[in-house]
């Protein structure tokens, strides 16, 4: 049985993980026969948006203790992830990865990546484990991998996709439903809730087609 990690940022799309990206990602897993252990670094989020009413709060969430919501309790600290006993990562999308995993949404290509991430990004690509990225994810993959050229995708964004390129990625237009595959990095992404207005079925279909992959190139 395949061993993937899958990485969260919280708990919510605006700042935390999307939670219907995560669980899809879960259940793609689940479904074709892999184990998912997932991982949350232990430190506070960027600020708290009500949900409702998109306002900021004023009250502090922890990234680890809100992850373990969409992890039923089930998670480590992103410090303890080894990648020796990982086959691959992934990384569903959602806001915290652009506020709580790096600070890409406010300072965009000239913004900068969590440090251990960007450790585990660099030594997947160095022991040749697959990466799956998800949403906005494959952006913020980009402040940590830039030199490594990624070719990925985050729908047709233009201004995120002009960021992938000033950091050194190529970028590709694709659909919720589609991916696209970096043979050379292994990294496949598919761009999910980049769409606001994406079915969750196609959704669904590109998270699914993200998972069959990295786990056949694990």
């Amino acid at each position: 049985m395949k061993n993937i990690g899958v990485i969260l940022a919280g708990c919510g799309y605006l700042d935390g993980a999307e939670i219907r990206e995560a669980v899809l990602t879960l259940l793609a897993i689940d479904t074709r026969g892999a184990k998912a252990r997932i991982f949350a670094p232990n430190i506070n989020q960027h600020h708290v948006i009500n949900h409702l009413s998109g306002e900021e709060q004023t009250e502090t969430r922890n990234v680890l203790i809100e992850s373990a919501r969409i992890a039923r309790g089930e998670i480590e600290d992103l410090n303890q992830l080894d990648l020796n006993t990982l086959d691959a990562i992934i990384l569903p999308g959602g806001f915290g990865v652009a506020k709580n995993l790096s600070d890409l949404a406010f300072n965009g290509p000239n913004g900068k990546i969590n440090e251990q991430l960007k450790i585990i990004l660099q030594q997947a690509i160095e022991l040749r484990k697959p990466i799956g990225a998800i949403c906005i994810s494959p952006a913020v993959i980009c402040l940590g991998l830039g030199e490594k050229s990624p070719s990925v995708t985050i729908g047709n964004d233009e201004g995120t996709a002009g960021a992938i390129s000033s950091l050194g990625g190529i970028h590709h237009n694709k659909n919720a439903d589609e991916i696209q595959v970096d043979e050379v990095n292994k990294i496949i992404s598919t761009p999910a809730y980049m769409y606001d207005q994406a079915s969750i079925s196609d959704i669904a279909i590109g998270i699914d087609l993200c998972v069959q992959k990295v786990l056949e190139m694990a």
